[in-house]
């Protein structure tokens, strides 16, 4: 008699091997595991990150707002609060390959899908994470730009109270304004009659020499929104990322700043002696 092969359970069966769900789930962390090892390999063969040089008096800041500071004498100045945390080194140009000099700072981050198509692609050609904002500063001396390399982080380290430097910005847009606003003029007589002249420009133009109105007339028209730049202004204070610059900086806030450094001359102090008669 043949004997009958004996049923077993398919629980039974399966119980040595993995399921579907298990197999999955082992899949997933050998991927994570092995992102991990990439990771930590190249965190450890990667350049440590280091500083702009200080020779370099660029930067690119966020203007917070403005306050107020006592100077060591004692004396109150309005200050104006610039923020360089997140500045570094995009790229560096070279006359060799590009025909000039320029350091290229970035500030800010910026989401991929949020960037132009020409910016992240500038961006993937230097291999830098697309920043909310990047500008190039010309430089004059060769000698310098071999020690800027992309990556760089601009510290507050290099300005120093009692430095002087140049703060650019775009000034806050006031749409069509009139010449009293846009220009200073003092407007009509508001007497004799003229009612309806007192904020009128007058005379733009003379009728039988020219018979035309000359280029660069003072009229009403745009006003604002355009690139300013504030010389001389002194550094008061500089305490962790933000830096402390005495007077107004034009813009908005949470608005692009750049601080260059000025061409001004810049007088040393004089020493003043009590007035009053010496005592013998």
């Amino acid at each position: 008699m043949l004997e009958e092969p004996q049923k077993h359970n398919e629980k039974e069966i399966n119980a040595g091997s993995p399921t579907k769900e298990e197999a999955e789930k082992s899949v997933e962390t050998k991927k994570v595991e092995d992102e991990t090892q990439k990771e930590e390999t190249k965190g450890e063969n990667a350049a440590p990150i280091s500083n702009m040089p200080e020779a370099f008096k660029f930067a690119l800041g966020k203007k917070l707002g403005m306050t107020q500071i006592f100077d060591r004498n004692g004396n109150l100045n309005s200050a104006t609060m610039i923020d360089i945390s997140s500045c570094r080194v995009a790229y560096v140009r070279q006359p060799e390959k590009d025909g000039y000099t320029a350091v290229a700072l970035a500030y800010g981050t910026l989401k991929e899908n949020n960037a132009k198509k020409p910016f992240s692609g500038i961006c993937k050609k230097y291999g830098i994470n697309p920043p909310r904002w990047i500008k190039e500063f010309r430089i004059g001396r060769t000698n310098l730009t071999e020690e800027v390399r992309p990556g760089q982080i601009v510290s507050p380290d290099r300005f120093r109270e009692g430095d002087y430097v140049n703060v650019q910005g775009v000034s806050k847009g006031k749409g069509f304004a009139g010449v009293m606003k846009r220009h200073n003029f003092g407007g009509g007589p508001a007497s004799h009659g003229a009612s309806d002249r007192e904020r009128a420009p007058g005379s733009i133009s003379s009728r039988r020499s020219l018979g035309r109105v000359l280029p660069g007339q003072k009229m009403a028209g745009h006003m604002g929104q355009e690139t300013v730049t504030m010389e001389k202004l002194r550094i008061l204070k500089v305490e962790g990322d933000i830096v402390y610059v005495n007077g107004s900086v034009p813009g908005t806030r949470r608005s692009l700043v750049c601080i260059l450094p000025t061409s001004k001359v810049v007088k040393k102090p004089v020493k003043t002696e009590a007035k009053g008669k010496k005592r013998k």
